[in-house]
C-alpha cells in the first residue's frame, strides 16, 4: 500500500474521530449553556433559523434533512435533565428502534431462516438492556470528590452533569427523540419512493422542521427576556453549532460515505461514549457513574450487532440483484434467436 493508499485508510479515520469529539465537547458546552439559564427551546430555534437562512444553499443541496421539531425538543430537554453519556446511548438505540419499527409496519419482514435477521434481533434485545441498564442503575461514581474538595470547589466553567437530576425523565425524553427519529427515517423513505428527489425533499423537510421547532418553542418558552441574545458565550455556541451542524459535520459525513461506503460513517456513533466516557473521568468529578459506562459499553455492543446484522441483510439484496440481472443477460440471446429463427 502506497503513501495515498494510507491516506485514504488514515484520513477519513481521522475525521471521523474529530467529528464524534466535537459532537461530544458541542453537546457538554450546550449542557453548560442550558444550566446557565439559556432555555433549551430558545436554543434550538435559534441554532436551526441560523442554519437554515444563513447556510440555505449548503442546505438545499447536501443536508440530510434530519432536524425534526419533536426529536430536536425532546433530546434537548433529555440532556438538561440527564448527561452527555446519557444522550449518547439513547442515540445508539436509533437502528434496534427502526428495526423493530419496520416489523410493526411490515416493512421487513420476521423470517427466522435468514441469519441477518436473527442478529439482528439479537442486537436489539442487547441494545434495550443497555439503555434500561442506563435508566435503572447507576452505581457508584467512577471519579468521586472527597467532602473537602467539594466544600473547596469553585463553580465550573463546563457542566457535564447537574444534581439534583432527573435522570428517568430526561431518558424517557431521549427515548422518545429516538423513536421521532425512527418514524422520520420511515416517512422519508416513503416520501422518497413516491417523489425520487431526495436533495429537493431534505431541503422541504429541513425548513418544515425549522418552522415546527419555532412554533413549538414560542408556545412553550413564553418568557420574552428569554429571547433575548447577548454578545456572549451562548451566542457564539449557537453560531458554532450550527454552521458545525450544517456544513462541517454534513461535508465529512458526505466525503466519506462517497469514499468508504455507506456503513463507514455509522460504525463511528459509539465513539461517541469514548469522548463521553475519557471526558466525565478526565474533567468533572461526581459527574459519571459506572452504571452509565457498563450500560453505554453494552448498548455500544447491540448496536455494532444490529449493524452486522443490517450490513449481512445488505450483502444479500445486492447478491440477488447480481443473479438477477445475470439471469435476465442469459435470457436475452435466447429470445433474439427465437425471434431471429
Amino acid at each position: 500500500m502506497g503513501v495515498s493508499g494510507k491516506l485514504e485508510e488514515v484520513v477519513p479515520f481521522a475525521l471521523m474521530v474529530t467529528m464524534e469529539g466535537c459532537t461530544i465537547a458541542l453537546t457538554i458546552l450546550a449542557k453548560t449553556a442550558m444550566n446557565g439559564g439559556m432555555s433549551p427551546f430558545v436554543f434550538i430555534v435559534y441554532t436551526n433559523t441560523l442554519a437554515s437562512i444563513i447556510l440555505l444553499p449548503y442546505s438545499f443541496l447536501f443536508h440530510r434533512g434530519e432536524r425534526i421539531a419533536i426529536a430536536q425538543n425532546c433530546a434537548f430537554m433529555g440532556l438538561y435533565y440527564s448527561s452527555p453519556i446519557v444522550v449518547c446511548v439513547m442515540g445508539l438505540t436509533i437502528p434496534a428502534v427502526s428495526f423493530m419499527l419496520s416489523l410493526i409496519f411490515r416493512t421487513s419482514k420476521l423470517d427466522w431462516k435468514s441469519s441477518s435477521i436473527r442478529v439482528k434481533l439479537v442486537g436489539t434485545l442487547i441494545s434495550i438492556m443497555g439503555a434500561v441498564m442506563v435508566e435503572i442503575y447507576k452505581g457508584p461514581f467512577i471519579s468521586k470528590a472527597s467532602s473537602s474538595q467539594l466544600q473547596a470547589q469553585k463553580p465550573s466553567l463546563f457542566v457535564f452533569y447537574t444534581a439534583p437530576d432527573r435522570w428517568v425523565l430526561g431518558g424517557i425524553l431521549l427515548a422518545t427523540s429516538s423513536l421521532s427519529v425512527s418514524l422520520w427515517n420511515i416517512i422519508q423513505m416513503g416520501t422518497i419512493k413516491q417523489y425520487p428527489q431526495p436533495m429537493k425533499v431534505a431541503s422541504f423537510y429541513s425548513i418544515a422542521g425549522t418552522l415546527q421547532c419555532a412554533l413549538i418553542s414560542l408556545m412553550v418558552e413564553r418568557d420574552l427576556n428569554s429571547w433575548k441574545l447577548k454578545l456572549n458565550w451562548d451566542l457564539l455556541l449557537i453560531v458554532v453549532t450550527a454552521i458545525f451542524g450544517s456544513i462541517i459535520r454534513t461535508s465529512v459525513h458526505i466525503s466519506c460515505t462517497r469514499m468508504k461506503g455507506t456503513f463507514y460513517v455509522p460504525m463511528f456513533k459509539p465513539f461517541g461514549i469514548v469522548f463521553a466516557t475519557t471526558f466525565g473521568v478526565s474533567f468533572f468529578t461526581n459527574a459519571l457513574h459506572y452504571g452509565s459506562v457498563i450500560g453505554a459499553v453494552i448498548t455500544g455492543m447491540g448496536y455494532y450487532t444490529v449493524m452486522w446484522g443490517q450490513l449481512g441483510e445488505d450483502e444479500l439484496r445486492k447478491r440477488k440483484n447480481v443473479e438477477r440481472v445475470e439471469s435476465s443477460d442469459e435470457k436475452v440471446p435466447l429470445l433474439q434467436e427465437e425471434s431471429e429463427v
